[in-house]
This record gives C-alpha cells, sequence and structure tokens, in this order.
C-alpha cells in the first residue's frame, strides 16, 4: 500500500511517561540516578576484571562482555529518555526511531545468547571440571564472544528493515518511551498478520533458543550437583551459578511478558512499566548481584581499589 492522498510519516512523537506530567521531573532525577548507578557499576565490573590478575578466566571475560553489552544496550533508550522528560518537544526521525530499533533488536538478541554462553561455560566448569582449562580455552572463549555479539545482526535487520518498509501514513504518536517493535506496528496502516508472524518466529528463534540451551545446560549442572557427596561441594558449585540465575531470571522474565504476549490485554502503563524493568532496571541490578554474591568480585573491587591508593600516596 502507498500513502496515497496521504503524507508520509516523517517524525514520530514518543508520548512516554506524558499521562503523568507532574512527575516528569521526579521520574527525571530517578531515572538519571539508576543510569548513573548502572554506568558506574558495569564500569567498574569492566575495569576490575581488566585490571586483575585474579579474573582473568573465562567466566570473568563473559562478564566483562555482559557488562559492555548493557552499557550499549541502555544507551540505545535511556539518554533519549531523559531528554524527553524534561522537553515540551517529545519528537524522534523516522530514521532515528528505526536506528533505535536496530539497536534495540541488536543488544537483546546478543545479550540473549550471550546469557547462553555463559551458562555453557558454568556447564562445563562443574560437570567437566578438569578438562575445563582445555575446553574453555582463549581461542574457543572469543570466538564464543564475538559470535554472542554478532548473533544480534540478522533478526535486527530483518526486523527494523521490515517494520520501516510498512506504510505510516496516519497518526504518529508511539504510545511507549522508546521505538519498541508492537507499539509502532500499531501506526501501520496496513494488514501486518504477516510481519506479525515472521516477528513470533524470530521470538522464538533468538529468545526461546538460547534460553532452551540455558535451561540444558541448568538441568546437566543440577543433576551434576546433586550427585556430589559433599554438602560444602554442592554449596560451592551452586554459589558459582546463582549470580547468573538470578540474571536470566530477571531478563527473561520481563522480556517474555512483553514478546511472547504481543497481543495481552495489559494496558500500555503495564507493558511500560516491564520494559523499564529489562531496559533500565536489569542492566543495573546485574552488577549489585555479581558484586554481592561474589567473593571473587568483592576481593578484586577492594585489591584495585587499594592499588589505586597506594598509587596515589607513591604519587605524593
Amino acid at each position: 500500500m502507498i500513502c496515497e492522498n496521504h503524507t508520509r510519516v516523517t517524525e514520530f512523537i514518543l508520548l512516554g511517561f506524558s499521562n503523568n506530567p507532574e512527575l516528569q521531573i521526579s521520574l527525571f532525577i530517578l531515572f538519571l540516578a539508576i543510569y548513573t548507578m548502572t554506568l558506574l557499576g558495569n564500569f567498574l565490573i569492566v575495569i576490575v576484571t581488566s585490571v586483575d590478575p585474579f579474573l582473568q578466566t573465562p567466566m570473568y571475560f563473559f562478564l566483562r562482555n555482559l557488562s559492555l553489552l548493557e552499557v550499549c544496550f541502555t544507551l540505545v533508550m535511556v539518554p533519549k529518555m531523559l531528554v524527553d522528560l524534561v522537553s515540551s518537544r517529545k519528537v524522534i526521525s523516522f530514521v532515528g526511531c528505526g536506528t533505535q530499533m536496530y539497536f534495540f533488536f541488536f543488544f537483546g538478541s546478543s545479550e540473549c545468547f550471550l546469557l547462553s554462553m555463559m551458562a555453557y561455560d558454568r556447564f562445563v566448569a562443574i560437570c567437566n571440571p578438569l578438562r575445563y582449562p582445555i575446553i574453555m580455552n582463549r581461542s574457543l572463549c572469543l570466538w564464543m564472544a564475538i559470535g554472542s555479539w554478532m548473533s544480534g545482526v540478522p533478526v535486527s535487520m530483518l526486523q527494523t528493515a521490515w517494520m520501516m518498509a510498512l506504510p505510516f501514513c496516519g497518526p504518529n504518536a508511539i504510545d511507549h518511551f522508546f521505538c519498541d517493535g508492537p507499539p509502532v506496528l500499531k501506526l501501520v496502516t496496513e494488514d501486518t498478520t504477516m510481519y506479525e508472524l515472521q516477528a513470533l518466529a524470530s521470538t522464538l528463534l533468538f529468545i526461546m533458543f538460547p534460553f532452551s540451551l540455558i535451561l540444558v545446560s541448568y538441568t546437566r549442572i543440577i543433576v551434576t550437583i546433586l550427585r556430589m557427596p559433599s554438602a560444602t561441594g554442592r554449596q560451592k558449585a551452586f554459589s558459582t551459578c546463582s549470580s547468573h540465575l538470578i540474571v536470566v531470571s530477571l531478563f527473561y522474565g520481563t522480556a517474555s511478558l512483553t514478546y511472547l504476549r504481543p497481543k495481552s490485554n495489559q494496558s500500555s502503563e503495564s507493558k511500560k512499566l516491564v520494559s523499564l524493568s529489562y531496559t533500565v532496571i536489569t542492566p543495573m541490578l546485574n552488577p549489585v548481584i555479581y558484586s554481592l554474591r561474589n567473593n571473587d568480585m568483592k576481593g578484586a573491587v577492594k585489591r584495585t581499589i587499594a592499588r589505586n591508593f597506594l598509587q596515589k600516596l607513591d604519587g605524593f
């Protein structure tokens, strides 16, 4: 369908949280604080896992990639959301909307696969501890990380190119705080059944496939842990997986509520809150979860701070 007798949309209005104008400043301060904590926490993990010699293992290599991914993921949406909260003109260009959508799909899909790679790393560490250094060698870890990052390219290109090629000839107000697929799709002025079927297939492939790999890995891990004769060994083995399990539950739990129930009867405000949980809250919690529940991380942070403090003293 061509936009006959209508002008094709050249920009969109992001309604965001405009239903509560009296809360705009309060929300800006809250989200700015959360975003600042997100950046500081994730960059701290990147720095500590890079410089501390005791953390040069596959587990922390993947954790460093996850933190970088979280920084990029939030960078796609949060700065624009913060600007819109204090701006009277909450618009985004057609190209800008497509770009935001592309990188949202890209980093989201990449995180799904990276979490599955981290689960595989824990599987090898617990189920094949003697062969762990041989299996999880530097080359394999590097290719696993590259594969995880690049896995987002096909789905993001397909979803975005197809979506933005659809006719937008009528309303241009997106009832969301960023250009996500479902709310943008509501503005299309033709039947979108084929796109929705493709989107569902992509969701099942790029969300549920890596999730299935995680389930298989942790099923084997749990079986192995239960067979351990020592209670101390079981507790130690489970503690190395608990942080990752919590992060996986938070990410997949909230994302599934949005993308596996596209026709749900949730209100738009409820959907925004769910989206906030995996776009704003979870990236902030990840560094906290890994730092507080991991003695190696806590020790590395203390050593890094002490090392920098001593260097400053030597400078005097």
